[in-house]
Parts: C-alpha cells; structure tokens; sequence
C-alpha cells in the first residue's frame, strides 16, 4: 500500500503555516510518505491505489476536490466552511461521503451539516489534539509566545480583499476595525509582557518555499512551541498542539462572522479563552482579574484527552492492515527523491 500526505497550494500571497501543522497530525501515523496530495486537486490523483488521512478545511477549489477512486481516505477531523458548503455538497459528493462515512468532523458544525444530509457523521475533533511526540519532557520553560493575536478582527486587508468582504464590512459597522486592534492589544497584555514576548505569525510568505520547507518550517513552529513557558494566540492551529504538547495556553478569541465562528463549534470550549465580542468588551474564562502579563500562568482545561484518544485509536486502526508497517518514530516523513516538490 502507498501513503499520502495532503498538501496546499494558493494563489494567493501568503500561505497558513497550520495547514501543514495539520498534515504533521496525519503524518506521524503513516509508516512513510510515497507523494504528496493536493487537497484542492484530489479528482486528479492517476497513481496507484494509495491510503490517505483527510483531515482539516475542505476546500476553496470545490469543484475538483472529490477524491480519486484510488484514493482510500479517512475522514477524521473533516471540516467544511459555511462558505463553501452549497458548492461543495452536491448529490455525488454526499453518494462519496456516506460510502467512507462515518466522517470524523472537526468541529460541531461540521456534524450538523452533514447529518442534515444524510451523512453518518461523529465530533472527532482536531487531529492536531494529537501532536504530543513533540512534547519535551526534559524542556525548562522560559520564552513567551504570542502568535497572531486577534488576526481575525476586522481590518483594512480583510475588509478590502474582495467585494464580499467589504460588503459584509458596510453590514456590520460594529465589526472590530483599524485602531481598535491597537487598543484591544493594550487592553488585554501588560505592556512590558507584550514587548518581552516572541511575536510569531502563522501566515508567510509563499515565495521561494517549497512543500518539503514548509513542512520543516511548520516542525521549527511546533518545537519552540513545545519549550514555552505559555503561548497567547487567535490560531486554533497553535492553540490545539500547545494543548496536545502539554504547554498553557490562552486562546484570544475575537471572531465575528460565521464563516470564522462555525469552525469553532466544539472546539472554542477546550481553551482558556479572552473574548472579545463585537463591541470590544472583554472577558475571560479563567479568572484573570487584569492584563496578561504573565505572573499567572492558567493550567490547560485537559478536555481534549478523550478526544485525543480516539482519533490515535482510529488512525492507528486505518492504517493496521499490516503490523509492520505502525511508525516507530512517527514524526519522521520518509519521501523518495522524486516526489520531493
């Protein structure tokens, strides 16, 4: 049997470093990687049969995802957006999902959706809950991290990047914009805890990286995440591994619009949150009376454990049908010189 791994290609200018965050989670359950698979281009697949995990946001190209008859997938962690679920759902997409159901959602969401369609379909949750090898046991905590806090508030890229994002911006004047960011910042982080964190950003640059360096580039993130002292972020793609790895974290949830929040149905009660609704008030889930300035450090809520366990269960069981085959060292990805993008 040949493996794949899911990979991502965008016009646009950037790229999300979570996704490949979410293929390391497929990856260490896999004994090798044989080719890599583009999720927006799963219809074109003409090799040999090959078993693959199928877990994260499906799809912004919905008209060429449904996967190849070679393709053996399991749906674990599956997600589809209210954006793009009219188009993606057609009568031959739900025939397809109910002969691999029952589907492993990522999100409540998810389930909903695909149940209202007839689809056999569980809460699995996120397979990133499972990304525990790169925990370090021997790690002595000392840096601060803050990744992208409130990306999702409104902004001038987001509000500009399209007619229907403008338009939803003139619908919804009490959407967080320009300088409220600045002072939401303020509001939430001490100063001095601000400045002396490690500011990161999940969204980079696509020029001159190639699949094989994101992916590395994605291990790096995760690694110096596993050694902090607490992380602080709006990316559910770091939040979700720091709770796996075992490091606190604090989720700043600002979202407002739906095809942001539907993603979060399930997911957003396992954090230590800071919420920040549409009119900027602020409120916490875990007692802090102030700013984030890092005196206290809140101890991970550990509601994901059982959610863990099964998805491990599960993805071990798909890819059982050969003993010898199980990763003993299951975050090394093995890719023959010619598959290498």
């Amino acid at each position: 049997m040949n493996y794949g791994l899911l990979t991502y290609k965008s016009d646009r200018r950037n790229y999300n470093i979570g996704d490949y965050i979410q293929s390391l989670a497929a990856r260490q359950y896999l004994p090798r990687v044989d080719c890599f698979l583009d999720r927006e281009h799963l219809a074109e697949y003409d090799g040999p049969e090959i078993k693959i995990i199928l877990n994260g946001w499906f799809v912004n190209n919905p008209d060429n995802w449904l996967p190849a008859p070679t393709i053996k997938p399991l749906f674990i962690s599956f997600h589809l957006n209210s954006s793009v679920i009219d188009r993606v759902l057609n009568d031959e997409a739900i025939k397809y999902l109910k002969k691999h159901s029952p589907i492993g959602c990522r999100d409540k969401y998810t389930v909903k959706v695909l149940q209202d369609r007839g689809i056999p379909a569980y809460y699995s949750g996120c397979l990133t809950l499972t990304l525990s090898g790169f925990r370090n046991p021997a790690r002595s905590p000392q840096k601060d991290y803050i990744v992208d806090p409130l990306y999702g508030c409104q902004g001038r890229p987001k509000i500009f990047k399209s007619t229907r994002s403008f338009l939803d911006f003139i619908k919804k004047p009490s959407s967080i914009i320009f300088s409220k960011k600045n002072h939401l910042i303020n509001e939430i982080f001490s100063p001095g805890f601000y400045k002396k964190s490690i500011q990161k950003k999940h969204a980079l640059p696509q020029v001159g990286v190639n699949a094989a360096s994101r992916f590395n580039l994605a291990e790096k993130h995760l690694r110096e995440y596993a050694d902090a002292r607490l992380v602080v972020t709006s990316r559910i793609h770091c939040a979700l591994p720091c709770l796996a790895m075992g490091v606190p974290v604090i989720f700043i949830n600002a979202f407002d619009s739906h095809e942001d929040t539907c993603r979060f149905d399930g997911i957003i009660e396992l954090f230590n949150r800071v919420d920040v609704n549409p009119q900027g008030v602020i409120s916490n889930n875990f007692g802090i009376s102030g700013k984030i300035d890092g005196s206290y450090i809140p101890q991970n809520l550990n509601h994901h454990i059982p959610l863990a366990e099964k998805m491990r269960a599960t993805c071990q069981e798909f890819i059982r049908c050969d003993e010898s085959l199980i990763p003993t060292h299951p975050m090394v990805c093995t890719l023959p010189p010619a598959n290498r993008p």
